[in-house]
């Protein structure tokens, strides 16, 4: 039986969601707080989303979920970034590497999330992070789709 706190490199992360919208509402859910809070547990985004510059996933309370930096900024196209977690208490990997892709296909856009970690990370971080991912993604979707988020209740990892 697996452990989980056992330290191992996740394989990569990648979801293909198709949604009933514009390329320009993907990006803007992405990118402006006004969507992310709700369809992101409450949390905030800032940056200007520009190549180089730095960009910040906060929760409700103020406090840094996660920061990065943006790697490619192509709107309404693509937006790579790296991905640090800041909360952990334990030993923080080294970033993730988050690319969205945007891709119009007549009335449907499809969205692509790849993650990519090459650090160690404890096992229960990967099976969170394939939970929560899943649930962000599906919860903006239903945003765009009917003008209202899912309401999904979730846990950080123990």
């Amino acid at each position: 039986m697996a452990n989980d706190d056992e330290r191992v490199v996740p394989p990569d992360v990648v979801y293909n969601i198709f949604i009933r919208t514009t390329p320009q509402k993907v990006w803007d859910a992405l990118t402006k707080s006004e969507f992310t809070t709700q369809f992101f547990f409450g949390r905030t985004v800032e940056s200007d989303w520009k190549k180089g510059s730095p960009w910040k996933l906060s929760f409700p309370d103020g406090r840094i979920d996660v920061e990065g930096e943006v790697l490619e900024s192509d709107p309404p196209k693509l937006l790579k970034v790296t991905w640090r977690v800041d909360w952990l208490d334990e030993p923080r990997p080294g970033p993730a590497l988050i690319t969205y892709e945007i891709q119009q296909h007549g009335e449907i856009v499809q969205l692509t999330m790849t993650q990519h970690t090459d650090s160690t990370i404890p096992r229960k971080y990967i099976k969170a992070g394939q939970m929560g991912w899943g649930a962000i993604l599906s919860s903006m979707k239903s945003m765009l789709e009917t003008g209202k988020a899912l309401d999904i209740q979730m846990q950080p990892p123990e």
